[in-house]
């Protein structure tokens, strides 16, 4: 679809479709679509077409436009694409949309490619190649660049695009030049100094142009009014090229002057390790092989104290040589709170000055400034450095420049421009570097010296070189201390910060730079990204999603996403997969110092959400499960369908237990409450899944919380969910002690609800001790009472235990009634877990009566429900069960592939009994094989 689209920006905006053109809809949809069809087959991200259509003058539904004109886009490149079929030219990703089309299928890109080629030719020698593909690249030109369209990013790439042009023009009159075709370059180039007088290269070529004709006094002329115009519209006097042009004609001499070069970078660091990946991608772009031009426009980022600005420094000493005509190199202070970032004319103040522009003859308009360095840079190699960037803001009037130029840039910002830029996301450092950096500023007989306490400082230290260069310095200062020494002092959370500082460095001194800059932001998007870090640093999960960060904000999940997404840009969150955010650890300790305000309201908003979500989870799963959470005001997580909902649960269940054992262990009773509610919603799965471990020490914490507020209801359900965890784990007597305290509770409630539920969990304590006598009585009072209060799940669950208790002591012709019945219940309501259940008991049963045909139709099924409901230990039985059936059905290879898939739980799942079980059917199955 992709090969019959054409698009062209170099003029007004128009597409084509097999050279008919068709209609790009409304004017910012036409901005839309310049912003993605400007880097093609690239991502461009939600946040970036809002800027780039509006500015700081967004909308609040600036998205839901976005949103139109995409859908607008879609239907105008695809008309014959149906409603539902995903779009194969314009797709959207979790890094932004994409428009997928080859560099050659949009004039602008094209242009800057054969603009590009022709400077490879020059390089080359062959100025003929040069011109053809300059003369290509002109003609593609059909007026002003996105003429007809407004808004920021018209604005930037129009100019860029313009600046492009021009020195496509001044690159064609160079190669003519050397070709000895002055004469027909003359009229073409009066135009252009005529158009633009302040392009000093222009003019030199002018002159030399018409020196070459023997035109001497029109080329003295023509340096007179580019003289006058640059005192009169700059205040500024000719630059180097121009005068040393000057002199040319007057000596009727070639000869160029060659004026100082500027060499202003940083010393290297002593000590530099690794990023040698990194090293060769910005080595390749700024000085590739086969003498390519450099590119014009490389960025470094990366969080906060990550080394960007010394890999920048490594890198432009590296590349030096490829830059004869001066390395200039500025701070941008966008990180030094102390000071006020560099504006973008202080910047080019600070150039220009380098470049030999005198100090009162630098203008003070930004625009003029910018002129003029292009004009001192035209025609030389130049690499400039801008350390620690603000934003694309600061530094976006130095980035039109001509070829032979490059801009190293380092930021804690993602940036986006234009086509002919490439950006490097720096990360952390990996484990073996830095322990290399560790012996490097500390001595590497005592880094060395203890493998496993290094080990430790560098996770401590969380591959951040800032707070590795840190750790090394204080080793070195004291040499009393071991590295274990340190890397205790660094295992207390509360200190680490105020430990990982030395002199004028300190990591949250680092942090705080970043975080000040957004709350001081003047976007709102920025002070809302800063309010999120705070809220964030108030929970203790791993991960958040935009619905986390909407609960803690009170807002729609929408609404928060853009200040996530800032926070990634900033580098102060990472994605974790998609719609998921995730804090290093660092940054965690530090968001966790920031106390913002309203924090209390925060937490019960966010832990009403993963309580509510918790529970819809659970309830769509098992719709017939009485839940045991109270229902919570909140917005869930929605899911539809229960291999969802499970998938849900499995994903989340890191973050919800952990959510649950924070606000348990708040002193405030609401919370503390949620953390409770949330620990119920949760048990379910759990046991479901056979988590036991974190379902015993989650709920054991919720029965202490719950008798701290006497909430006797909620010590009920507490006591019922420690006993489950303990019975499936063989810890039976202490399972009976927790329920019989359970049953107490609900009498003296009135509960009679969780007292027919207390008695059937202890018939299947019993049951599960293999004490069936004694479970049997529990079962029958819970058949009892449950009918008295009309509980169906009470009584299937009552007639199912009843029928286990017959078959497990030996009476399985008495088992088959209660379990049928319970059967017939379960399918008539739809309760997959308990039919699940009730199956695996009738097969059992059946198997005891030397009935396998039976037996085996019932485990078959509900060994598929148990996978469906996600009930592993049922699975487990039922594998085993399987095995049994098919061995004395004479299936021995059958029998192995069952109890192969069952052994495959890992030791039964933490089960005595059935890990008993499982060995004895493998042993019979390896000796039922032998004997065939």
């Amino acid at each position: 679809m992709s090969e019959e689209i054409y698009i062209r920006l170099l003029g007004a905006v128009t597409g084509e479709r097999e050279a008919e053109p068709f209609d790009l809809g409304p004017a910012r949809q036409q901005v839309a679509l310049a912003l993605l069809a400007s880097v093609p087959a690239r991502p461009v991200p939600m946040h970036r077409l809002v800027s780039g259509i509006w500015g700081d003058d967004a909308p609040r539904n600036a998205e839901q436009s976005v949103y139109t004109y995409i859908s607008g886009l879609r239907r105008a490149f695809e008309p014959s694409r149906g409603r539902r079929e995903p779009s194969r030219l314009l797709a959207g990703t979790s890094a932004g949309y994409v428009l997928h089309l080859r560099p050659g299928q949009v004039d602008a890109v094209l242009f800057g490619e054969r603009v590009a080629e022709a400077h490879r030719a020059q390089r080359r020698g062959d100025d003929r190649q040069a011109v053809r593909a300059l003369d290509q690249a002109l003609r593609m030109w059909r007026g002003i660049a996105l003429s007809g369209l407004s808004g920021p990013f018209v604005e930037q790439e129009r100019d860029r695009l313009e600046q492009l042009r021009l020195s496509a023009l001044e690159q064609r009159a160079e190669s003519l030049l050397r070709l000895d075709r002055h004469a027909e370059i003359i009229e073409a180039l009066r135009d252009l100094t005529r158009q633009h007088p302040l392009r000093e290269r222009a003019r030199e070529l002018l002159m030399t142009a018409l020196f070459r004709s023997g035109r001497q006094a029109e080329a003295l002329e023509t340096f007179e009014e580019g003289r006058v115009v640059l005192a009169e519209e700059l205040g500024l006097s000719p630059g180097e090229g121009l005068r040393r042009c000057h002199e040319m004609v007057l000596r009727a001499d070639a000869a160029p002057l060659s004026p100082p070069a500027p060499h202003q970078l940083p010393r290297r660091l002593a000590v530099f390790v690794g990023r040698a990946d990194e090293t060769a991608q910005l080595k390749e772009r700024l000085a590739p092989g086969d003498d390519a031009p450099p590119g014009p426009l490389v960025i470094i980022t990366g969080p906060p104290g990550v080394g960007k600005s010394a890999l920048a420094v490594q890198v432009a000493h590296l590349v030096e040589e490829r830059f004869p005509d001066g390395q200039l190199y500025v701070n941008c202070r966008a990180a030094t709170p102390e000071l006020p970032a560099l504006t973008a004319l202080e910047v080019l103040g600070r150039f220009l000055r380098a470049l030999g522009v005198p100090p009162h003859a630098v203008p003070s308009d930004l625009d003029e400034a910018a002129a003029v360095w292009r004009s001192r840079l035209h025609g030389r190699r130049v690499l400039a450095l801008l350390d620690d960037a603000a934003d694309l803001a600061q530094i976006r009037p130095l980035l039109a420049t001509p070829f032979g130029t490059s801009l190293l840039v380092t930021s804690r910002e993602t940036m986006t421009w234009g086509d002919d830029y490439f950006q490097l996301e720096l990360d952390r450092m990996s484990h073996a570097d830095s322990a290399t950096m560790l012996a490097g500023l500390a001595g590497a007989g005592r880094v060395a010296a203890d493998a496993g306490q290094t080990a430790s400082l560098v996770r401590l230290c969380d591959g951040l070189p800032l707070a590795l260069k840190i750790a090394g310095a204080r080793l070195a200062g004291r040499t009393d201390w071991t590295v274990a020494t340190l890397a205790a002092r660094l295992s207390d959370e509360r200190r680490r910060l105020h430990e990982l500082a030395v002199g004028d460095l300190a990591v949250r001194s680092s942090l705080a730079a970043s975080h000040t800059a957004l709350e001081r932001g003047l976007r709102a998007v920025d002070r809302q990204a800063a309010r999120i870090l705070a809220l964030l640093g108030l929970l203790h999960v791993p991960e958040a999603t935009a619905e986390v960060a909407g609960a803690l904000l009170g807002v729609p999940p929408a609404e928060a996403e853009p200040g996530l997404e800032r926070l990634v840009d900033a580098h102060l969150l990472d994605r974790a997969g998609h719609g998921r955010y995730q804090l290093h650890d660092l940054v965690r300790l530090f968001a966790g110092e920031l106390r913002p305000d309203g924090a209390r309201d925060a937490l019960v908003r966010v832990f009403s959400y993963y309580a509510a979500s918790a529970r819809l989870a659970s309830s769509v799963i098992d719709p017939h499960r009485v839940q045991t959470a109270a229902p919570v005001d909140a917005v869930p997580h929605q899911v539809s369908g229960c291999e969802e909902a499970q998938a849900w649960l499995c994903e989340e269940e890191p973050i919800l237990v952990a959510a649950a054992a924070q606000a348990m262990s708040f002193p405030d009773d609401t919370i503390a409450g949620l953390g409770i509610n949330l620990a119920f919603g949760l048990a379910w799965h759990q046991q479901r899944a056979y988590d036991m471990t974190t379902m015993l020490a989650l709920n054991a914490q919720a029965l202490r919380v719950s008798e701290r507020l006497g909430d006797e209801a909620s010590a009920q359900l507490a006591h019922d969910h420690v006993a489950n965890a303990l019975r499936v784990t063989g810890r039976t007597d202490e399972a009976v002690a927790h329920l019989r305290a359970s049953l107490t509770i609900a009498r003296r409630l009135g509960d009679a609800f969780g007292e027919q539920r207390a008695m059937g969990n202890l018939a299947v304590v019993h049951i599960s001790g293999e004490r069936f006598e004694e479970a049997l009585p529990w079962a029958e009072r819970q058949l009892a009472l449950a009918r008295s209060i009309g509980s169906r799940v009470g009584v299937r669950y009552a007639l199912l235990m009843t029928g286990n208790a017959h078959s497990g002591a030996g009476r399985p012709e008495k088992a088959c009634e209660p379990l049928y019945a319970a059967l017939a219940d379960a399918q008539e309501v739809g309760d997959l877990t308990h039919e699940a259940q009730i199956r695996m008991g009738l097969g059992e049963t059946h198997l005891a009566m030397g009935r396998p045909e039976e037996a085996l139709e019932h485990l078959v099924r509900a060994s598929d429900l148990m996978t469906l409901v996600g009930y592993r230990i049922g699975k487990l039985r039922c594998l085993v069960g399987l095995s049994y059936t098919h061995r004395v059905m004479g299936r021995p290879d059958r029998a192995l592939a069952c109890v192969t898939e069952a052994a495959g739980f890992g030791g039964a799942l933490g089960n005595p009994r059935w890990e008993r079980r499982l060995a004895e059917e493998q042993a019979a199955v390896h000796e039922a094989l032998h004997q065939v």
